[in-house]
């Protein structure tokens, strides 16, 4: 079971970057992703509802499902989608990849869990192979603002998710239900996005085109429904660290689909780049529960 969910996961989020970028254009981030939301959190609900699994939270709980809606279903998408229009979706998830180092710091944070040794190599590599990979684009760019204020937004939606992992996580050492933390998460989420569109002026009509219609459906529906389902229950059977092992797979495939849908040029520097930080990623798990990872995907 847990092989399967880890397949899904790293599928899915594989493709999702390409479907935020077929969502650029005129409609507003913040109404992109309140639709998304949504359509995401309602499916959810009345599924749950239907099955009878919608579990009855206290105050407190839901009070930490309107911080996991800001985290995971809110503003760390906010920086996705708009860092969108300035750097590659593909690059963008090579930058979520390094959700594993958020991990281990605000499991320190959080949790008291103090980062192994392997954490400080592993940081350098990462932030040794962001710096490689973009070297190429900051050099050309000359040192443009917005390309740096990408790449600061995509980490930045990193750190939001790494956030929602260890929200995740105390939902799940307090005994909730998974699905229904995610439902209640994503209508939160869905409010809080819908408020700062209706502050900013936003027009919430969205984009009548097959494109942005189809990779809305598939982000609410795969995106979300199906693939944070899958991820959470995972951190939940083998811990956010190894569930966010993911993170070392999905980058490569949505790197390939950037190269036929957005001319993604590979390169020396982008080869380093990427390389590098996959080793980063794959150090945080090279040690002995390694192996007890691979048992517990068995």
């Amino acid at each position: 079971m847990n092989i399967f969910l880890y397949c899904l996961v790293v599928v899915i989020w594989g493709t999702t970057w390409i479907a935020i970028f077929l969502q650029q254009g005129p409609v507003a981030a913040p109404v992109s992703i309140f639709w998304r939301f949504a359509l995401a959190s309602l499916t959810i609900m009345v599924l749950l509802i239907a099955l009878r699994r919608l579990r009855k939270l206290v105050l407190r709980d839901h009070l930490f499902c309107i911080l996991q809606g800001c985290c995971v279903f809110g503003f760390n998408f906010l920086c996705f989608y708009t860092a969108a229009a300035w750097i590659n979706t593909g690059l963008e998830s090579v930058i979520f990849s390094m959700a594993v180092l958020f991990n281990a710091v605000n499991s320190f944070l959080f949790f008291g869990q103090k980062p192994p040794s392997r954490f400080y190599p592993a940081a350098i590599l990462g932030l040794t192979g962001i710096v490689t990979l973009f070297w190429d684009d900051l050099l050309a760019s000359g040192l443009n603002s917005t390309l740096l204020l990408g790449i600061c937004l995509s980490m930045l939606g990193t750190f939001g998710f790494s956030l929602g992992n260890m929200i995740s996580m105390r939902h799940q050492r307090n005994g909730l239900e998974t699905m229904t933390t995610n439902a209640w998460a994503m209508l939160y989420g869905t409010i809080i996005m819908g408020a700062i569109a209706l502050f900013r002026g936003d027009d919430f009509t969205p984009e009548w085109t097959f494109s942005y219609l189809g990779a809305l459906v598939y982000l609410a529906l795969f995106g979300s429904v199906i693939a944070f389902g899958a991820y959470f229950t995972l951190i939940g059977r083998i811990g956010a660290s190894n569930a966010a092992y993911s993170t070392l797979l999905f980058p490569l495939v949505a790197l390939s689909i950037s190269t036929v849908y957005e001319g993604y040029v590979w390169h020396m520097n982008g080869i380093a780049g990427l390389l590098l930080i996959l080793t980063g990623n794959l150090v945080m798990f090279s040690r002995p529960g390694t192996l007890s990872f691979k048992r517990k995907l068995a």
